[in-house]
């Protein structure tokens, strides 16, 4: 898939524009602050209806405008589909193919995204939390139902809290309520967590020999999910179910001391192993960020095992933090079957076919021009 024809207005710095691409690698030249940036993070926006940079969707408005509205005809192997999202402060509301979706879990998955940006270089070193996104939106893109759970979740997650601050305030003393919402809250969260290991199998798969030839042969690598309850990939979803309980059991009288959650999904992480050692702790930066560049080229991979097209990829100035080696993996990688999209102050120093074959345009003060 690709996206054809890209139409923003009142979108972070860009009153107006409409711009159309080609169906292969696109570069986006300009100084700093000049709109680069909030152009990859609106075509993300498209797809996800979510920002990879804020959780406030209010940023994304122009200043001093009511609303931002991001349009794009994308262009897919059955045909042509017109994608819209119009961000207000009332809400989000999105079109497909003109229609109207009631639910935005709906609305996503249409258009898929692998964005790689300089924060994805701490996917391995970062929080926790940055992992647990990452995993969330990479499996929300191919599974309309994951979508649905971790939303489901969360709603579930926010009231069992809620209520177990009450217990703690002692502003309630039954406890019936709270076990009611640890039933919903179990039932939930064990779908999600056999889901994420079903995905991590599946990109450990295709990441495996892309971390291999990235590294020359002298590396492998593991995914392993660490789950905050004792639970593993092999059990059914009855023995997860009970181990979640005996867990609840355990830790109930603690968490209405604490008046918060104490295990869940929301509280899982992701280990990688480079020869069987953890990268966070021992690996070095070199090895951190080829960890970090298998996993969002085996993304690519996924999604088109998965969908049967592949992905459009979003390349936020990362190729300057990547070393020569690493830039023209990544690029043999994508020529000629991804269309992806480039951000940079300058190509001088890239040093590869496919950016002396790419179309290029000049970003300058929320404008854009094509470079002849």
């Amino acid at each position: 898939m690709y996206i054809e024809e890209l139409h923003l207005r009142n979108y972070r710095n860009y009153e107006e524009l409409t711009v159309s691409f080609e169906d292969r690698v696109n570069v986006f030249i300009g100084e700093n602050a000049q709109g680069k940036t909030n152009l990859m993070e609106s075509i993300y926006v498209l797809a996800m209806a979510k920002s990879h940079r804020t959780s406030n969707d209010k940023d994304l408005i122009r200043w001093d405008e009511e609303y931002a509205k991001i349009e794009g005809r994308i262009k897919k192997k059955y045909g042509s589909l017109p994608m819209q999202l119009v961000v207000s402060k009332k809400g989000k509301r999105a079109k497909c193919n003109h229609l109207e979706q009631r639910k935005l879990s709906q609305y996503v998955g249409n258009m898929n995204v692998v964005m790689f940006a300089p924060e994805d270089l701490h996917l391995v070193k970062g929080s926790p939390q940055v992992r647990r996104r990452f995993i969330d939106m990479e499996i929300g893109q191919v599974s309309t139902v994951y979508l649905h759970d971790i939303s489901q979740y969360q709603k579930i997650l926010q009231q069992r809290n809620h209520y177990l601050k009450q217990l703690q305030t002692r502003k309630v003393k039954d406890e019936t309520m709270l076990e009611i919402l640890t039933e919903q809250f179990i039932q939930t969260a064990v779908k999600i967590i056999s889901k994420r290991f079903e995905f991590l199998r599946l990109l450990e798969k295709w990441a495996l020999p892309i971390h291999s030839g990235i590294s020359r042969g002298i590396e492998t690598l593991k995914i392993q999910y660490k789950p905050s309850v004792d639970v593993s990939e092999e059990q059914e979803l009855s023995k997860m179910i009970e181990v979640y309980e005996e867990k609840f059991n355990k830790l109930r009288k603690k968490e209405i001391e604490r008046g918060t959650t104490l295990f869940g999904p929301h509280r899982d992480d992701l280990v990688f192993f480079v020869n069987e050692r953890d990268v966070q702790t021992f690996g070095s930066q070199g090895q951190q960020r080829t960890t970090a560049l298998s996993l969002k080229l085996a993304e690519i991979e996924l999604i088109h095992a998965e969908i049967g097209e592949y992905p459009i990829l979003l390349l936020d100035d990362v190729l300057s933090e990547l070393d020569d080696y690493r830039q023209s993996h990544l690029l043999n990688t994508i020529q000629g079957k991804v269309q992806t999209f480039v951000t940079t102050t300058s190509v001088d120093g890239i040093d590869h076919q496919t950016l002396k074959e790419a179309s290029a345009y000049q970003v300058e003060s929320g404008m854009i021009t094509k470079v002849q």
